[in-house]
């Protein structure tokens, strides 16, 4: 994306983009765990893990439908989104899709261990991960 100029919306956004990529920079492995636990929970559903960072930042499901419905309404903007989609495999990598104020953030990344390694070493189960989570994400992340 090119940008010209010191728009307000422009440095309010690379704010919470910067800190949304800290966030998931130091939080990989509760991440891929939580991906692969929801995963199995969801039971090869079509559903997407998501963040939604309005009001507070939160986890959602995405589902596949939703996001077609949302890549029609923008011209085919998400193509690409739904071709990760299509390609996900959980049991190697982390795909999330990030919501933000009229935006829409992709994280894509291959953890080390792999997403059923990670949730099997974990000590929390997936409520315990979800809000240890969505706290830290809510201290780490601001529209603002």
């Amino acid at each position: 994306m090119i940008r010209f100029g010191n728009n307000p919306e422009n440095i309010a956004e690379d704010i919470w983009r910067g800190q949304l990529d800290a966030f998931v920079q130091t939080n990989q492995q509760k991440l891929a765990a939580l991906a692969w636990g929801l995963q199995q929970e969801w039971n090869n559903s079509d559903q997407t893990l998501g963040i939604d960072l309005k009001p507070t930042p939160h986890f959602v499901a995405c589902s596949r439908s939703a996001i077609e419905q949302l890549n029609q309404n923008t011209n085919g903007h998400l193509q690409e989104i739904l071709g990760l989609i299509d390609g996900y495999k959980p049991e190697e990598e982390v795909l999330i899709i990030v919501i933000g104020d009229g935006q829409i953030k992709l994280i894509h990344f291959q953890p080390q261990p792999s997403p059923p390694v990670c949730f099997a070493n974990s000590s929390e189960n997936l409520d315990t991960l979800i809000e240890d989570l969505s706290a830290t994400l809510a201290q780490k992340i601001s529209l603002t």
